[in-house]
């Protein structure tokens, strides 16, 4: 036997090609974390999904060329007329309007479409019918056939058709003639009317609503019986004449032209 304190042989081929044992160490390796994306709340995730949906079908449903030309109407193509000398010359291709074929005219009913004479046309025409009109005209009145006419008859029941335009006041109107009575005159009878108008508008509330309403010359013409207007009230229609009003036209100089 070997003593104990002799050192150890080592034993065979293998034995002598081992090294010795080194501890080993541990490296640790940190993979930095990547930050944490924010997850949208679930109402949110259903909305935008919603959204792209809706944007597809929109996408998907857009009219085709083809289909926006068949909507569509072509207007007979223009040319233009060459320029003049000195001019900018006129466009080489001849201009094209499209309109949509769904666009319509408005429907326009001219039944209901009416004129007015003016007060230089009706001084012109110069008949009694004529100035009445004018009386309509200046208080703001229809000129209806209703109007026309019960203001022919109270004409012709103040002054006859033959001279209706004595002393320029038809009607033998007091207000602005400078007469009592109504035996005044006016300038002319553009001046007659206009004072007639006002003198209406003034103190005859009845014969202005039968104005107004233009419908029926009998209670336009009740209403002047009933008015103050003249101290007879025609006899309370008595000495008022319905037939036709022959139309007769005064001077020039009655008119003031």
């Amino acid at each position: 036997m070997q003593p104990a304190s002799a050192p150890l042989r080592p034993r065979g081929r293998r034995s002598a090609g081992r090294r010795a044992a080194v501890p080993s160490r541990r490296v640790r390796i940190r993979i930095p974390r990547q930050p944490r994306r924010a997850v949208l709340p679930l109402r949110h995730r259903i909305g935008v999904t919603l959204a792209v949906i809706g944007l597809v079908c929109g996408f998907s449903i857009v009219p085709t060329d083809d289909a926006l030309a068949s909507t569509l109407r072509i207007a007979p193509e223009t040319t233009l007329a060459p320029s003049a000398p000195g001019q900018a010359p006129a466009p080489a291709h001849p201009q094209r309007l499209l309109v949509d074929a769904t666009i319509a005219a408005p429907v326009v009913n001219r039944d209901n479409l009416t004129a007015t004479d003016g007060l230089q046309t009706l001084a012109r025409v110069g008949t009694n019918e004529a100035w009445a009109k004018l009386v309509l005209m200046f208080g703001g009145w229809q000129q209806t056939d209703a109007n026309v006419t019960v203001m022919l008859r109270w004409m012709r029941q103040e002054n006859g058709p033959p001279d209706w335009w004595n002393r320029n006041n038809p009607l033998n109107n007091g207000y602005g003639s400078g007469g009592g009575a109504g035996l005044g005159s006016y300038p002319d009878l553009v001046t007659a009317a206009e004072y007639c108008a006002k003198n209406l508008q003034r103190g005859y509330p009845d014969i202005v609503a039968g104005l107004e309403a233009g419908t029926s010359a009998d209670t336009t013409a009740a209403a002047i019986w009933a008015s103050p207007w003249a101290s007879s009230h025609y006899g309370n229609g008595t000495h008022w004449s319905t037939r036709p009003v022959e139309i007769v036209q005064a001077p020039a100089s009655a008119w003031g032209l």
